[in-house]
């Protein structure tokens, strides 16, 4: 159902506190504090005596979760370190999973696969949520499956009339689409010379009201971590004497029909000026609370509990962005489930 061997975000580091925080990641209950040290911890919200979720515990001195049913006490390893009963022994058993994490790029990463497999090198760029850049950003809850939100973010062309008044324009149309792939990682760059910016980039351009060049270059890495290139210049001129952002869009699955987006975006223009983390605030509540996310729950709601290939879409040049991520995630995750076939007979 789910990459297994790949890095999620599950939080932006500031969600983080020294106390209890829960969220489902792949349909698995996780709850996440922060250790006295600064560190994040992870592990399975879920406590094995009777399955009450640990999140509405406390954190103790210590670095230790107490369940709130019945007292016991978990570290960030997730091993039972103290028992309030009887004779205080402590069952083999008595452990919750616990997983790899990493603090990067203003987010936590957590390994979902083998712990030993663990890479940090696998998480993906994303420097640009860091220092030397001025970011807005936050999480928005979808009900709707991970994949159809990357088929969204990878086709650009629903710009011109989903967004219609703030992000759209005839150029997207219009524009030239190229789509690459570089090992595992999707490219689907789309460039759209001499045409009206799209309202919201108007604004951000001091309403330029003259033709510009547009161009949205989106980089896919498994399972759904995109950053996006975007921005708008004068006509024929080099893009640095105009005004682009890059757009951080992160997909973690909640469950099969639910999503944590996690989105950004950063620049380095105008960077202590509320004015502008006001516009892009207010430009991508529109977009995507208000345009994306009605669409797509309402693209889910349509399909059920069918998958995309049980439905047969009907599939056009435009969609040749939105249909290689696909194709890369599926021979991963059949990858990965021919290993634990040949893990099995082997065992």
């Amino acid at each position: 159902m789910f990459l297994n061997n790949a890095w999620y975000v599950a939080a932006w580091g500031n969600e983080i506190v020294n106390a209890p925080f829960a969220r489902t990641i792949c349909d698995e209950p996780v709850l996440m504090f922060r250790r006295e040290d600064g560190s994040v911890a992870a592990i399975s919200d879920r406590c094995p005596h009777r399955f009450a979720p640990l999140h509405r515990g406390k954190l103790l001195p210590g670095d230790r979760i107490q369940c709130h049913y019945h007292g016991m006490e978990f570290d960030g390893s997730g091993a039972c370190v103290h028992n309030p009963h009887g004779d205080g022994r402590i069952p083999k058993m008595a452990q919750v999973r616990s997983y790899p994490v990493v603090e990067r790029y203003s987010l936590i990463w957590l390994w979902w696969g083998d712990p030993a497999a663990a890479d940090e090198s696998l998480i993906p760029d994303f420097s640009c949520l860091g220092p030397g850049y001025a970011t807005v950003g936050g999480v928005i809850e979808m009900d709707a499956n991970y994949e159809l939100i990357t088929d969204n973010l990878m086709d650009l062309t629903h710009a011109e009339f989903l967004h219609e008044g703030v992000l759209g324009s005839e150029a997207i149309k219009r524009g030239k689409h190229v789509v690459r792939q570089e090992g595992l990682t999707v490219h689907s760059d789309r460039w759209c010379p001499d045409g009206i910016a799209p309202p919201a980039w108007d604004a951000a351009f001091g309403n330029y009201g003259k033709s510009v060049d547009h161009w949205l270059y989106m980089r896919w890495d498994a399972p759904a971590h995109m950053l996006l290139d975007v921005g708008v210049t004068p006509t024929g001129r080099p893009r640095e004497e105009g005004i682009g952002v890059w757009g951080t869009d992160i997909l973690t699955p909640a469950t099969m029909k639910s999503t944590h987006y996690f989105w950004g975006i950063s620049r380095t223009y105008a960077m202590d000026d509320p004015a502008t983390d006001d516009l892009w605030n207010n430009a991508i509540d529109h977009a995507f609370v208000h345009q994306d996310k009605p669409m797509i729950e309402a693209v889910q709601r349509m399909m059920g509990d069918r998958t995309y290939e049980e439905m047969g879409p009907v599939l056009f040049s435009i969609d040749a962005g939105a249909s290689r991520p696909r194709r890369v995630l599926r021979e991963l995750i059949e990858r990965e489930r021919v290993m634990r076939g040949e893990e099995r007979a082997a065992g």
